[in-house]
């Protein structure tokens, strides 16, 4: 086990949601590398969405990016978007209507 892992890394407050960053692995695999340290995870908003109070949904920037991607071709990340909107560190809000919460 890491030095770090399990620790948290950093308590990030944006638009009245608090996102708790902790030290850990994304896959189990990652953890086995003879040289492998535990970084920052972020949180999955793809498996668990997070809204703000007007229903834009809130994204990592390094977030796969959507079927609504808008930018360079070449970008496969939220940061790449021009929906992206920087929010703090690398949390933020996709702008694009479609991807708003359904509340109906």
């Amino acid at each position: 086990m890491s030095i770090n892992e399990g620790r948290l890394f950093k308590r990030i407050e944006l638009l009245g949601k608090v996102f708790e960053i902790y030290y850990g692995y994304y896959e189990e695999k990652d953890r086995k590398g003879q040289y492998n340290e535990s970084i920052p995870i972020y949180p999955d908003f793809k498996k668990n969405p997070v809204y703000t109070d007007d229903s834009f949904a809130f994204v990592t920037a390094m977030q796969d990016k959507c079927e609504h991607f808008k930018g360079n071709p070449k970008g496969d990340s939220c940061i790449s978007c021009s929906y992206f909107k920087f929010g703090c560190d690398l949390i933020g809000i996709c702008q694009n209507k479609n991807n708003k919460e359904n509340l109906q």
